[in-house]
């Protein structure tokens, strides 16, 4: 197959026509500084406020209750700093789980430095949170509990409302990293009892460099960049108006589309993981099977190592990837998977692949077939495969 396949949507999405075009005025007709008061400004702000509306709706929010950012990773820091700095009158313990995105477990270090106290949840075998146990954590120094909705490695979906209503009941504040779910599944923040929730505009076919923090108005925190009065004197800086147009055309053809769009991915996705599955000896579904992303395939195999399969991969044209964007440098096998219990030894040899409505049974098909070579062929190279099969051979 000559053209490209894009099996990386976790990582990030093409902008859409629709999205592309309703940021273009922004660039170079409605230019002006929202913040300025001339009326030519005023076509800025109101793009802005026009599409704060758009998105608060979508999560079941009030417009004033989302502040836009410039990605996941700065809201996810935000919640907890301010959070922490705001609350430590009250106490110095946060509960998250150890499959957090590392915007959430690298910032939580951060605040272990600083004299708080973090509590790293266990999850299961297909990287669900344990209920109990994230109860059993909770003392009367506890201040937050942050777990992610969707884990961007495996695609499993967390018990959100669960643990929305644990919290709620000791009267602790509850932020989810939304980045990955946002667009993907359905969210309403009442319903879920949620305080603040990160998302981000790039994974749903929206631009880069644009995110928000959905901030329920009766948590109290304080700024996060300091400076001019933007974003209810909150997050300081001129805002990115394209992007935020963006996000919000991204978000109404998300929302438009979901239903459909989930039905037709998830249908490829088990496809994918069935024709894996059944043609490659030692392989294993990373994540739980049908409480996941509805684009997420998260595959483990033995005997080979999983940056060797990305390279012949994209020798055929196929992009994937082995874990989060994020962590592509690092040596290090992923926390994710070895917080669902897969070995150390095995967890290098895992592929994640995510789809979009843009790909066909053809490109999949394709791909299972790229796979099954890649892997007898790095097999075929492995003094280790080689030992297993002689053992096998002598049973």
């Amino acid at each position: 197959m000559s053209k490209l396949i894009y099996l990386d949507n976790a990582a990030t999405t093409a902008v859409y026509p629709e999205v592309l075009e309703s940021m273009k005025p922004y660039f170079t007709e409605y230019y002006g500084n929202p913040s300025s008061i001339y009326g030519f400004a005023a076509k800025s702000k109101k793009a802005i406020e026009d599409s704060r509306s758009t998105i608060a709706g979508f999560l079941g929010a009030k417009p004033n209750e989302i502040y836009f950012t410039g990605g996941g990773s700065e809201s996810d820091n935000w919640a907890l700093k301010a959070v922490a700095e705001a609350y430590q009158g009250k106490g110095n313990h946060i509960i998250t789980s150890k499959i957090e995105h590392h915007a959430i477990l690298h910032t939580c270090e951060y605040l272990e430095k600083r004299g708080f106290e973090i509590t790293y949840v266990d999850v299961d075998e297909d990287g669900v949170i344990k209920l109990d146990e994230l109860e059993k954590a909770i003392r009367p120094t506890t201040i937050l509990i942050s777990v992610m909705f969707a884990n961007n490695e495996i695609g499993t979906i967390q018990p959100i409302k669960e643990i929305g209503k644990i919290a709620k009941e000791h009267n602790i504040l509850f932020h989810t990293d939304a980045v990955q779910a946002y667009g993907h599944v359905p969210i309403n923040v009442e319903e879920l009892n949620i305080d603040m929730l990160s998302a981000s505009g790039h994974k749903i076919n929206g631009p880069k460099g644009i995110g928000l923090l959905y901030i329920k108005n009766s948590v109290k925190i304080g700024s996060f960049i300091h400076g001019g009065a933007q974003e209810r004197s909150r997050r300081a800086g001129t805002q990115n108006v394209p992007g935020i147009v963006g996000f919000a055309k991204a978000t109404e053809l998300a929302a438009a589309t979901m239903e459909s769009r989930s039905a037709y991915e998830t249908k490829l996705r088990d496809y994918l993981i069935d024709q894996v599955l059944s043609k490659v000896k030692y392989a294993k579904l990373n994540g739980h099977k049908t409480k996941r992303l509805p684009n997420n395939v998260n595959i483990g195999f033995e005997f080979i190592e999983g940056e060797s399969m990305l390279i012949l991969l994209d020798q055929a044209g196929v992009c994937a990837s082995s874990g989060s964007a994020c962590t592509s440098g690092s040596l290090d096998p992923s926390h994710v998977l070895l917080a669902i219990g897969v070995p150390h030894e095995k967890a290098h040899g895992s592929l994640r692949m995510t789809l979009s409505e843009k790909n066909t049974k053809e490109e999949i098909d394709f791909v299972v077939e790229q796979i099954a070579g890649n892997v007898e062929r790095l097999r075929s190279m492995s003094p280790l495969y080689e030992d297993f099969v002689k053992k096998q051979e002598k049973k």
